[in-house]
């Protein structure tokens, strides 16, 4: 166990180099429980949980029912398990680059208790190939939850009307899909631009703000 920090309540517990990541640190607070930090930002667990709590019970709202949910960017497991907890029948796919980052979720977080059949790989890699595995789209999800920030950087692929459009093509009719982005400082431009992308696409958009972050909760 690492020192406490009385100023902000938290101590490391574990710290792994990740190819993919960098450096992620295992930490523990008195206010957010156990996180995973990567590049100054939570990854997982902590706020991150926050987000995507008050995100998904909008979602829920829509949607009492989800049988089948993808999640690009599985990270530590925090949207999978509120996945769990608000759809407990739902099966779930987790896909995520970073195998360091599953390990610790698994280790720190408990992933491995929510059931996610998890794949590591490239989000557009994954997509494409359900598209070409299945081109009458005969697996489809009712929810698709996209968090695929390397650090505190949205990778521009993850951006394209191209990608945009595959991941409507795996959605069921009255699907969801949500995307999260960073909302502060460059960041904000950042997700204004991302929202004109996501308008050409998607049916509606709509637009929730949580913490620091800017969730884009867009339909079929």
């Amino acid at each position: 166990m690492g020192k406490i920090d009385f100023l902000t309540g938290s101590w490391t517990v574990d710290e792994v180099e990740s190819k993919v990541s960098g450096k992620i640190t295992v930490i523990k607070s008195f206010a957010f429980g156990t996180y995973l930090s990567a590049g100054n930002l939570t990854q997982s667990g902590g706020v991150v949980y926050d987000v995507w709590r008050s995100t998904l019970k909008k979602v829920k709202g829509k949607r009492q029912e989800i049988k089948d949910c993808l999640i690009l960017g599985l990270g530590g497991g925090s949207a999978a398990k509120l996945v769990r907890k608000f759809w407990t029948e739902a099966k779930i796919i987790g896909v995520d680059l970073d195998p360091v980052m599953i390990d610790l979720g698994k280790k720190y977080l408990g992933l491995d208790k929510l059931g996610v059949d998890i794949k590591i790989g490239d989000a557009v890699d994954f997509v494409k190939k359900s598209q070409i595995q299945n081109p009458e789209s005969k697996l489809k999800y009712d929810l698709i939850l996209v968090d695929l920030y390397v650090g505190d950087e949205f990778p521009e692929k993850f951006e394209t009307e191209v990608f945009l459009k595959l991941i409507l093509k795996l959605l069921t009719d009255g699907g969801i899909v949500v995307f999260n982005r960073l909302y502060y400082g460059e960041k904000r431009s950042q997700a204004m631009r991302f929202l004109k992308t996501l308008e050409k696409v998607y049916k509606k958009v709509d637009v929730v703000y949580p913490e620091a972050n800017i969730m884009f909760v867009c339909e079929k």
